[in-house]
């Protein structure tokens, strides 16, 4: 079972386990990682599951689909490594990936 390491604003780590083909949104509501709001459920249509991920694993991440990019548009604090977590397939490539929340979502 991939772990996924969620670190919120104040610098708090929380390690979880992971189911596959879940995604990294599910993951974070299912064990109340605080900072991931999921307004629209996974739906891509908000951008409370905005995320950060960590430099070494954007490449195994990937980039967001236009869709996503745009629903990025409404996040707060967009940078270049921000990701929708409802949009992150968990597998097991992405055993231990580590994600920040941002100071607050949209």
């Amino acid at each position: 079972m991939p772990k996924i390491t969620f670190i919120d604003f104040s610098g708090t780590a929380r390690t979880v386990d992971a189911e596959n083909g879940a995604t990294v949104m599910e993951t974070a509501l299912r064990n109340n990682i605080p900072g991931i709001e999921a307004e629209c459920g996974g739906a891509c249509a908000c951008a409370t599951c905005h995320v950060y991920v960590e430099e070494a694993w954007r490449a195994a991440v990937g980039e967001p689909s236009p869709m996503e990019e745009d629903m990025l548009d409404f996040g707060y604090d967009v940078k270049p490594n921000s990701r929708l977590s409802c949009q992150i397939k968990v597998s097991d490539a992405l055993d231990g990936l580590v994600v920040r929340t941002p100071e607050k979502q949209a």
